[in-house]
């Protein structure tokens, strides 16, 4: 089934296309220097997948119980999901900006936000467009269940990782290179104890890795100190710089094993990308040919931020 947009809206005033962008550029503005100050990366990213990911194509022609990138997750029911822990935190980042540039919807904040970081750490400018509607209300939440698990036992009942991926992210309609294209996304941000549990690293200075702690690792695209909050585990070295690190061993070259690095993240879910043969084909060309990944990867991400929006006016807007 199609993965794209939901419904257009009803014929309606809608808005002020030249407001509206104007809005979005200035936000955008702010939040790029916003970003660079506290170095918040992967927590916006995190929270603008998690919004869009509830995504089920079934379910495509009912707007919002198909879920998706609807604003719904800065919702306290939503975020009470297992696999929104911590990401309250990413909500009270944006509440200043959407308090500051109020035309724009949660759903555009969410998703520009994700997007600025990801630019900001070095990644590819996805074609993204803006123009995304709202629920209104914590009754219009997906229910729980429909993000990815990182380990067995899963809740969907899947026998082993590698069937987990394909049935979450086949929901939503992408394709086993683009399931691996997505997961390269690892290359920057941690787990940590108190959110995923898969780790036992958790905050501050003394519960990081030698990657995670101040002073012996600096690890933004463009060099410069800074880390913010310390703690928990990265998947790779320079944990806010987007590039292929992630299929390369985390900057150690070479499809990582697990246990290669026992400071870097490697978890079941990661590893199917290198045991089961579909992905194994996407997980080495994405090592062997970064210019390749940077091109999938900006692709299958504005595919997924579209996911289950309801755009007003009904093409989007290009920002």
């Amino acid at each position: 089934p199609a993965a794209g947009p939901g419904p257009a809206l009803a014929a309606g005033p809608g808005r002020d296309p030249a407001v509206y962008l104007a809005a979005l550029r200035a936000c955008q503005r702010d939040l790029r220097a916003f970003i660079d100050e506290e170095n918040c990366h992967p927590i916006l990213i995190r929270l603008a997948w998690h919004d869009s990911g509830t995504f089920d194509a079934s379910l495509a022609h009912d707007w919002p119980a198909c879920g998706g990138a609807n604003g719904s997750i800065r919702f306290a029911k939503e975020l009470a999901h297992g696999a929104n822990a911590g990401l309250k935190k990413a909500i009270l980042y944006l509440e200043p900006f959407k308090e500051q540039h109020a035309v724009l919807s949660w759903a555009d904040l969410i998703q520009l936000a994700g997007a600025t970081a990801l630019a900001a750490a070095g990644g590819p400018a996805s074609p993204m467009r803006y123009g995304r509607v709202d629920v209104e209300s914590e009754t219009q939440c997906p229910p729980e269940g429909r993000l990815p698990g990182a380990a067995p036992p899963f809740d969907d009942g899947s026998p082993d990782a590698a069937t987990h991926l394909r049935r979450v992210f086949g929901r939503m309609g992408f394709s086993d290179a683009e399931i691996v294209a997505l997961s390269g996304a690892h290359t920057l941000g941690r787990a940590f104890k108190e959110r995923s549990g898969t780790v036992a690293e958790g905050y501050g200075r003394e519960a990081g890795t030698r990657y995670t702690r101040p002073g012996g690792n600096r690890p933004r695209a463009d060099g410069a100190d800074g880390m913010g909050m310390p703690g928990g585990r990265s998947w790779t070295e320079r944990w806010l710089a987007f590039d292929n690190a992630y299929y390369t061993g985390g900057g150690a070259g070479g499809a990582r094993p697990a246990g290669a690095d026992p400071e870097l993240l490697w978890l079941p879910t990661d590893a199917a990308l290198t045991t089961d043969p579909s992905f194994r084909r996407a997980f080495e060309r994405y090592a062997a040919h970064p210019a390749a990944f940077m091109a999938d990867f900006a692709s299958a991400h504005a595919k997924l931020a579209d996911l289950g929006a309801r755009f007003d006016p009904p093409g989007g807007m290009p920002l």
